[in-house]
């Protein structure tokens, strides 16, 4: 965390008001909702809703089971193919995939809200104390997980399934890697993130270590296979002079500290706060800024709305939050006051023939905290073993690395899409490839 400066406080907001501000984005579906909503389904032949579904769940079936009354048939079939299909429900972009796709999206309708029917069924199920899954005869085979997040604790899952012994190994104090630490606080409320870990363990089978990262020689020693979904623990640098002043900050690393805090009203932050970047956690960063209290929050990205990687929704939700979104403008100057940041100097930019530059005119904005929020990347700490592709690690179709026994996914595997949904297909599609390796 930056020092502290006058600008900088907690408590800015009576204590309640934290409570009302970081409530529920998305309150769930009440039990008639959903089956209004279900019933708004059409059922569709090759339903491109499933197609656009990074774990291919097949939605028409589990809302047609919502709306014949069997929610836990309805989870079921979602957790068949997303074992953590609770929290994807939560913070999957259902608007740029599945729900984009749906065929009442039209300007005189709208798409079937799948995100929030499945959250209804998942929810559904996971209140029972029965586990929907019983694990197979054991096979006598130990299989290693690196990262419990989330393609580590599908891939767990999985194997466990298949009755092998799975020890999941994770540096942190928690498990669950981006869901307990990344997401946005009003996207997973009343700690979801923990209890999901507690309903995939339920399974059986799976031991988690916590605080531990061993060597990837020592697990190809002691384990059958070995699964790898580290996520990216490193973070961009601005790349320009003094961008590791005091009053400089990791979005990531904030996000996290928000998250873990019990408080929020104990919780620091800057009255004019900056953020770089034009992704999820660009607005995530921003938009918990602005609920902690901040007066001025403004997000500064290099090119055009278009093409932020964040969705239109998310960029709308930052707006009606009070957050302001600069385009067009990229870092060019720290602005110190006594060694700490107060402030940019950014160029104009502009985009000629498909190649971005400087226009030649600038712009300064004023801040006490400025986040970097300009992507992560791969730390690799297993000493070049495994082949790197685009600076993450090298995986075929079927997850398997470069090395013989090793399988890799989440956001630390090469040609990923930076989403839950897709490091559990990732975690999923890898068990099975280990699955048959250990039984061939």
């Amino acid at each position: 965390m930056a020092q502290k400066g006058p600008d900088i406080a907690s408590g800015r907001l009576p204590k309640a008001q934290y409570t009302v501000n970081f409530s529920d984005l998305h309150p769930p579906l009440s039990p008639h909702e959903a089956l209004v909503e279900s019933e708004r389904c059409l059922f569709c032949h090759e339903a491109p809703c499933q197609t656009a579904c990074p774990t291919s769940i097949d939605i028409p079936m589990f809302i047609r089971e919502i709306a014949a009354g069997h929610p836990k048939s309805a989870a079921k079939t979602i957790f068949d193919q997303n074992i953590l299909g609770g929290m994807c429900a939560r913070v999957c972009p259902t608007e740029t995939l599945c729900e984009e796709v749906c065929v009442r999206n039209t300007s005189e309708d709208q798409p079937v809200k799948i995100g929030l029917l499945q959250r209804y069924a998942t929810d559904a199920a996971m209140a029972e104390k029965k586990h929907p899954y019983t694990r197979a005869a054991a096979t006598g085979k130990k299989v290693a997980v690196a990262g419990a997040g989330p393609a580590g604790l599908s891939c767990a899952h999985r194997l466990a399934m298949h009755g092998h012994e799975v020890t999941v190994f994770e540096a942190r104090k928690k498990a669950g890697g981006l869901n307990e630490y990344g997401i946005a606080a009003y996207k997973s409320v009343d700690d979801f993130a923990r209890k999901e870990v507690d309903f995939i363990l339920a399974v059986g089978g799976i031991k988690i270590e916590n605080g531990k990262k061993p060597k990837l020689s020592d697990l190809q020693k002691k384990f059958d296979a070995v699964f790898v979904g580290v996520g990216l623990a490193g973070v961009n640098d601005l790349g320009i002079k003094n961008d590791d002043a005091k009053g400089i900050e990791d979005a990531v690393d904030y996000i996290a500290e928000l998250r873990q805090a019990k408080d929020l009203s104990k919780l620091k932050v800057g009255r004019r706060v900056l953020v770089i970047g034009g992704g999820m956690t660009a607005i995530d960063v921003a938009v918990q800024s602005k609920l902690l209290g901040a007066e001025d929050v403004t997000i500064l990205y290099r090119r055009g709305p278009s093409q932020m990687k964040a969705s239109d929704f998310e960029q709308e939700l930052a707006q009606t939050k009070g957050v302001k979104i600069k385009h067009w403008v990229a870092p060019k100057k720290v602005t110190l006051k006594g060694g700490k940041a107060v402030g940019l100097v950014c160029d104009y930019m502009a985009e000629k023939r498909g190649r971005l530059s400087a226009t030649g005119e600038t712009c300064e904005f004023p801040a006490d905290t400025i986040f970097k929020a300009i992507g992560q990347t791969f730390v690799d700490g297993f000493g070049g073993a495994l082949k790197l592709e685009g600076g993450r690690i090298a995986v075929d179709s079927e997850r398997r690395t470069s090395l013989k026994g090793v399988w890799a996914g989440g956001d630390c595997a090469a040609g990923g899409k930076d989403l839950t949904v897709a490091a559990v297909d990732d975690g999923r599609r890898a068990a099975e490839s280990i699955h048959a390796f250990l039984m061939a």
